[in-house]
């Protein structure tokens, strides 16, 4: 039976017009559009299907670590060495202008491994390798690019002064000398916008101090070369600051600005009443409104924009 029929007979004619009703759900397990496969049904496409909804791989050249130095260490920031030795060039070792000089001079980085220690366990018939305990290699290489003075190696070399004493060589506290390393991955949310310094994954290390300090080759014939200053950072754990839950860091968050989450729709005047209910109810509501907006004739011909008051 149509919703609205009507009709007129013109001569010998008769002409008549109505509107059917919705039959979108009359045949659902028969509805041809539901034996399709988006994106196609080969290994190739349901791979492009895996990488799409991982927005993309990793890029190894996109990444960003942050040093948290000691807290009570007070040493010289490393400056012109024509400054050295001046009260106003001497600044905290974690002064903000080092911590951010360091980590834009990082040129590369290996992210830490953990290790499940296991013993053979045997009883009857094949044996089992039962964990017992997890462990660290304990070192991270890295390197950094050095400038005119160095400064890089320096801030390790005074580094390593709070750990001995090099003039009576008495070693210090340990908790005095260890610090922390951020190390994150980048990558790109929108590519409409300049945000290609987003946080994607992240790891901390903990207790860390630099165990050692490479040397540098000089040579006649490096002319076009920049120098680089290769550290062996010892630590002693490490954590993911995602699924850790070390300070309720999230992935995604941005390191210059947080992106912005659209508020949830509403259902013009009928939403405030809705927000009054019981879940269940108001779960059952937006169900019949959704189901109104795509059934009645002035949803269909707008594409289930309602005016108010449905929303």
């Amino acid at each position: 039976m149509a919703i609205l029929r009507g009709g007129r007979r013109i001569g010998n004619f008769d002409i008549r017009l109505g509107l059917p009703r919705d039959k979108s759900l009359a045949d659902v397990a028969g509805d041809p559009r539901l034996k399709r496969r988006p994106g196609g049904s080969g290994q190739i496409q349901r791979f492009q299907s895996q990488i799409n909804q991982g927005e993309g791989f990793a890029r190894p050249n996109r990444y960003l670590i942050v040093v948290h130095p000691p807290q009570k260490l007070r040493l010289s920031a490393g400056g012109p060495p024509s400054q050295l030795g001046r009260n106003d060039d001497i600044n905290e070792l974690k002064s903000s202008q080092i911590r951010e000089n360091i980590g834009l001079m990082c040129s590369t980085i290996t992210l830490p491994t953990r290790d499940v220690n296991t013993v053979d366990h045997r009883m009857y018939g094949p044996g089992r390798k039962m964990p017992y305990a997890y462990s660290f290699n304990g070192t991270v290489e890295c390197s950094f690019y050095g400038d005119k003075f160095l400064r890089q190696r320096l801030f390790f070399e005074n580094w390593q002064k709070g750990i001995m004493n090099i003039d009576s060589h008495n070693m210090r506290y340990y908790d005095d000398y260890v610090g922390s390393i951020d190390i994150f991955t980048l990558g790109q949310f929108d590519a409409g916008r300049e945000d290609e310094a987003r946080v994607t994954y992240g790891v901390r290390l903990y207790e860390c101090y630099p165990q050692t300090i490479g040397s540098i080759e000089y040579a006649y014939a490096s002319n076009d070369q920049a120098t680089i200053v290769p550290i062996t950072l010892n630590f002693r754990t490490w954590r993911n600051l995602t699924i850790d839950q070390v300070n309720g860091a999230t992935v995604g968050q941005a390191i210059g600005d947080v992106p912005t989450i659209k508020a949830s729709k509403d259902f013009g005047l009928f939403g405030g009443i809705l927000n009054k209910l019981p879940a269940e109810f108001k779960r059952a509501g937006r169900d019949i409104l959704q189901t109104a907006k795509r059934s009645l004739p002035i949803g269909r011909v707008t594409g289930g924009r309602l005016f108010p008051p449905f929303g």
